[in-house]
């Protein structure tokens, strides 16, 4: 596992500290580990939810995979 520094905002530091004695982590890290983790779950939702809208709007590739690769190379 490696470690990361990062400089935190007074307010983010204690929004970190609140966090932690309101038991919603174990410590400070736990804290960090849980925002990126769920900062990572809502990017992959919304990647989701993109290509949902791209396939509604047709923005979709269809056919043989091999003819469309054909198509695409320069």
């Amino acid at each position: 596992m490696s470690t990361v520094s990062v400089p935190l905002t007074p307010k983010l530091e204690e929004a970190v500290i609140n966090l932690v004695k309101s038991g919603l982590g174990a410590n400070k890290a736990d804290i960090i580990r849980k925002a990126i983790t769920s900062f990572a779950e809502e990017q992959a939702v919304q990647a989701v939810l993109r290509s949902e809208q791209e396939a509604r709007e047709g923005k979709v590739l269809k056919g043989d995979l091999r003819k469309l690769v054909k198509r695409m190379v320069i």
